[in-house]
């Protein structure tokens, strides 16, 4: 179907379901269990490259590759056949600077998602240990545009290093308080105009 980039995300053991506290994710606990899960990951990513098709590692909220610092493991210990879907709602909320965390894998990326988020919903799902879904319907997820992701950054940085993948327009929350259309149009024009104003700035420049 021409499709060149496959979305990975891991759901063994992952909570993103369930109705536990986010801290209660698995985690891997010693470099043994580290290096044989990229290990796995790596001979899955070169089997769907050697198809014309790669891997796109997608670190989530409730799994096991949750924070910066499990990327950077997950990706030390893989080759350049495992890529990164770059997730900045998924790595702020995991504690991350996504505008810093993209400079560290920029090479590796080759699949974006464009989430916002709520701090003050955020600290209220840490500080109470809301469950993942909790934290999505409270209002912890939103559009680009809609909260503190420095999105103008973000695309400045992708347009630098000549990216030409997807953005995808993403906010997990409640559709009743935030209707999907109307929010999906919001997230769109606010990416839409951060690209446009990158081209003009290339042209200027040039």
């Amino acid at each position: 179907n021409g499709a060149t980039v496959m979305v990975y995300g891991e759901v063994a053991d992952s909570i993103q379901g369930a109705p536990r506290p986010l801290y209660q994710r698995p985690r891997f606990f010693s470099d043994k269990q580290w290096d044989e899960y990229a290990a796995r990951v790596d001979a899955f990513a070169h089997h769907t490259l050697s198809r014309g098709v790669r891997l796109a590692y997608h670190h989530h909220m409730g799994a096991y590759v949750e924070t910066p610092a499990d990327v950077d493991k997950l990706m030390a210990r893989t080759s350049e056949a495992v890529g990164l879907l770059f997730d900045a709602g998924h790595m702020t909320f995991a504690g991350g600077d996504p505008v810093a965390e993209l400079n560290k894998h920029i090479a590796r990326v080759c699949h974006v998602h464009c989430k916002d988020v709520r701090p003050a919903v955020m600290r209220l799902a840490r500080n109470r240990n809301w469950s993942f879904l909790d934290a999505v319907l409270a209002g912890a997820f939103t559009v680009p545009g809609d909260g503190a992701v420095d999105f103008p950054a973000i695309v400045a940085r992708l347009k630098r290093h000549g990216y030409r993948g997807w953005l995808v327009v993403e906010a997990e929350q409640d559709p009743v308080v935030a209707p999907s259309y109307e929010y999906a149009k919001k997230g769109y024009r606010t990416l839409h105009t951060l690209v446009d104003a990158t081209e003009t700035q290339s042209k200027e420049a040039a």
